[in-house]
């Protein structure tokens, strides 16, 4: 049995922060680690737009074992030498461009160790796969078929799909579509955690949107002087990453044999915080 920490989308310096300090507590000292493995969105790790290499190691640090992304996937210059180095940056970045030149891999195959009873177990295999959905968003090849292709391929382990989307509706028909083929289908991409997590018939995970990991005093992540402002006056505005406490989201799952036994959601939220202690990186 494999059990996955999947953690939302990291906004900001306050989400790289509480991801640093939160991490290691929940995958626990490494005789007794309450998570085989953990996935980190990191789409708006830097600045609230995509990841730089600063980004990339925090989380590593903290205990990240793969890293996805999303729309803002090439935002920052870094992310080419970064998925250049796939043995020290596990990153997967969406799958469905259809460009064979883009950079990266939308899919990656981990064995992992396994801990049972506080001791080693066997290894079991996990892929890991990012998709970015069509609806509301940039234009890209269909994620159904895209993921399709790739479950063609043998040994895959049990699978987890991160699905990168604005629309609840796109979400759930791909896990309808991928239950019994795949673990576990998790939505990003909205930062606010939904309340329909459940495994569907076939076994597969599911849940709208994991939620975000950054600033609590926010909206999605901004300050909420930028989005008023553009909501009153109809004009672009300049939006910067909130300051304060920050929350970090996710979902816990138990896998095996490509099915979920369990899954449930997580939040964690900072009794308080003050950024004289930190700075005002982002």
């Amino acid at each position: 049995m494999l059990r996955v920490l999947f953690v939302g989308d990291v906004y900001g310096q306050p989400g790289r922060r509480v991801l640093a300090a939160h991490l290691p507590t929940l995958r626990g000292p490494d005789g007794l680690k309450k998570f085989d493995f953990t996935i980190v969105n990191m789409e708006n790790a830097a600045g609230g737009f995509g990841l730089h290499r600063d980004a990339a190691e925090s989380a590593l640090r903290a205990g990240a074992d793969c890293m996805t992304l999303g729309n803002h996937a090439w935002h920052h210059r870094d992310i080419h030498a970064l998925m250049a180095d796939a043995e020290s940056y596990p990153i997967v970045r969406p799958l469905n461009y259809a460009d064979p030149a883009t950079p990266g891999v939308g899919w990656r195959t981990f064995d992992v160790p396994t801990r049972v009873g506080g001791k080693p177990g066997p290894t079991e295999r996990l892929t890991v796969i990012n998709v970015l959905g069509r609806v509301f968003m940039d234009a890209v090849s269909n994620p159904f078929r895209a993921i399709d292709e790739v479950l063609e391929l043998p040994n895959l382990g049990s699978i987890f799909v991160d699905i990168h989307a604005e629309a609840t509706s796109e979400k759930a028909a791909l896990a309808w579509y991928l239950d019994g083929r795949v673990a576990a289908v998790i939505g990003t991409h909205t930062h606010v955690p939904t309340a329909d997590t459940r495994i569907l018939p076939g076994g597969t995970a599911f849940q709208t949107d994991a939620g975000f990991t950054g600033p609590h005093d926010s909206i999605i992540g901004a300050a909420p002087e930028g989005p008023i402002q553009r909501f009153l006056t109809e004009r672009s505005y300049r939006y910067a990453v909130a300051e304060g406490r920050a929350e970090l989201n996710g979902v816990a799952l138990e896998l095996q044999d490509n099915r979920a036994l369990s899954v449930e959601r997580y939040r964690y939220l900072e009794a308080d915080h003050r950024e004289d202690d930190y700075g005002h990186s982002q």
